[in-house]
């Protein structure tokens, strides 16, 4: 039975999230729809990250299996064709080998946050960034997240429905960068909680805004407390960008 991998593009403002919802539109459930209209096969697709209502990813891999053996190329743009008109595109298709899995052979998942900081609301980018109509200090940002890089109990960022046997994660990446009105905030690890990254950026805003200090910032990881989180986040300024795997033969790339 082959297995192919894709690289998926979406804009998450149409959709429930990621995975299929009892009502509503998700990325999962779209893509499953082309598949069938395609090939004519039922099939489940699993995706590398399960991302919510609202957010955006321009790597995504999710992988499943045919009974058929088809081009991947046709896959691709077949795919393209039964997904139109909804907001998500094919980047690539591949075959996978049989062991591949889109989640758990994963290696690392990258992820950025926008926040505009201009009076101006956003016309073009409404829905795709996090507004905040004042200028906050990214410099104390990025000084302040220093001290959530590394393996902590990160209870305190991660929402109270998340379903994660373990609070324990590594963050290997957060940095927080400016150009020109947009902060950006890269987060990068082997796996995140639900709403981990959302909730840290909600918390490095307070830095920003000049409401906490890098030590405030400190203790709430140190509480392993939700209630010490500053507020979420939201969804619009948050995309999966790319998640890496280990070479496989043939294929000697790790990055989707």
């Amino acid at each position: 039975m082959p297995r192919y991998r894709l690289t998926i593009e979406y804009d998450g403002t149409p959709f429930v999230g990621w995975q299929v919802q009892p009502d509503g539109v998700s990325v999962q459930g779209a893509l499953e729809s082309a598949i069938t209209k395609l090939t004519g096969e039922q099939v489940g697709i699993r995706g590398a990250g399960r991302t919510d209502s609202g957010v955006h990813a321009r790597g995504q891999v999710a992988h499943f299996d045919l009974e058929k053996e088809w081009p991947a190329d046709k896959i691709r743009d077949g795919l393209n064709y039964y997904l139109k008109p909804l907001p998500v595109v094919i980047l690539e298709a591949r075959p996978a080998p049989d062991d591949f899995d889109a989640r758990f052979s994963a290696t690392a998942r990258h992820y950025l946050y926008r926040i505009l900081t201009r009076r101006a609301p956003p016309a073009l980018e409404r829905h795709r960034v996090w507004w905040i109509p004042r200028a906050i200090d990214a410099d104390a940002m990025r000084d302040a997240a220093s001290v959530l890089v590394g393996r902590h109990d990160f209870t305190t960022f991660r929402a109270a429905a998340c379903q994660a046997k373990s609070p324990l994660r590594t963050l290997d990446r957060l940095d927080v960068t400016r150009e020109g009105d947009e902060i950006r905030v890269y987060a990068s690890a082997r796996s995140f909680l639900h709403n981990q990254v959302r909730s840290m950026v909600g918390s490095l805003r307070l830095v920003g805004d000049g409401r906490w200090t890098r030590d405030d910032l400190a203790h709430a990881l140190e509480a392993r407390d939700r209630t010490a989180c500053g507020p979420v986040a939201p969804a619009s300024g948050l995309y999966l960008m790319a998640v890496d795997y280990p070479p496989s033969p043939g294929n000697p790339e790790q990055t989707a």
